[in-house]
């Protein structure tokens, strides 16, 4: 295969950080696609495009590309992976990659079905920092893992028009930050969660405005998650294991996180660049295309973290309006 062709789905805000992270790489994008011609050329304008697309449906059978980028919002993730899927492209979708495991399960199953490669453009799973983390742990320099405590608060203006608060578009803190401290908690845990426990407190909409989560798996570890769209929290995750315990913070975009001894003492552990984070995802696309495998992609994780928030909503009682 030559130099592999992107193409964007959705020319939003992240889309024009990732076109710089793609031109990094590939040096070029093969094509944008948006809801009309405007959108995608005034996209197009401002990075190496070579097609532009006014409908999704006529860039996805542009036979030449190789990979689509999504970066919709989630409340549409489903169809426009399964018709990229069905066009028979790769597909790197922003999180939260579908918004209930229902969704994702079918998706799974086309894009192996047709030995396609998809994968959820979550940081925490490509960045450098955390595979030397997970190197570390496996090394058993942190022992056994025992807790881990994940907080995530975003601060968000009560509006009841914004996607955030609305159950048509699968709004609340769960699928927009939640998916970040629940990957966190997962990528690091031995095993899925076998028990959940959880409360919240709902927007007037019906939506999570924030709540606690305890998890707890087979091997007895466990995890506390804290979630608010309505408050500041300090974006921290801490793993800790019989030896000490790892503190990362400002996830998921880190590049340094700290290892606590029993006695006190510090060891500072570092790897990649946060500046680089949209470049990292896109260079383990590029080598799953080429390799004909999925290595790189952690998708067995996004399928159990959306397992998890499913089992969250149903002690909710939350569904949303389109379910």
């Amino acid at each position: 295969m030559n130099k592999i062709k992107w193409a964007i789905l959705g020319p939003g805000t992240i889309a024009k950080d990732f076109a710089k992270a793609i031109t990094e790489v590939n040096g070029s994008i093969y094509a944008v696609g948006a809801r009309t011609i405007e959108k995608a050329q005034k996209f197009s304008s401002d990075y190496n495009v070579e097609k532009i697309y006014g409908s999704y449906s006529e860039m996805l059978k542009d036979s030449e590309i190789d990979v689509v980028y999504i970066s919709t919002p989630h409340s549409n993730h489903y169809e426009y992976i399964m018709e990229s899927l069905k066009n028979n492209k790769h597909v790197l979708c922003e999180k939260a990659i579908t918004v209930n495991g229902d969704q994702l399960r079918e998706i799974v199953k086309l894009a192996r079905d047709k030995n396609l490669i998809v994968a959820e453009a979550m940081t925490i799973y490509h960045m450098p920092l955390y595979k030397k983390l997970r190197k570390f742990i496996d090394d058993g320099k942190l022992g056994k893992i025992k807790m881990i405590q994940v907080n995530f608060g975003s601060l968000k203006e009560y509006d009841v028009t914004n996607r955030f608060f609305s159950p048509d578009l699968a709004g609340g803190a769960l699928l927009d930050i939640g998916t970040y401290a629940l990957s966190f908690t997962r990528y690091f845990l031995s095993s899925q969660p076998q028990e959940i426990l959880t409360t919240v407190k709902k927007f007037e909409t019906g939506v999570d405005e924030q709540s606690g989560i305890i998890l707890k798996n087979s091997d007895d570890e466990m995890a506390v998650v804290s979630l608010t769209m309505r408050a500041k929290q300090p974006k921290r995750g801490i793993v800790c294991g019989e030896l000490g315990y790892i503190t990362v913070e400002n996830f998921p975009r880190a590049d340094k996180a700290t290892f606590t001894y029993p006695d006190g003492s510090v060891e500072v552990i570092e790897d990649g660049d946060t500046s680089r984070a949209l470049v990292y995802e896109v260079e383990d696309m590029n080598k799953c295309i080429m390799n004909k495998n999925s290595n790189f992609t952690q998708l067995d994780l996004s399928i159990d973290v959306m397992s998890i928030m499913d089992q969250v909503r149903n002690q909710w009682g939350l569904k949303y309006s389109f379910e």
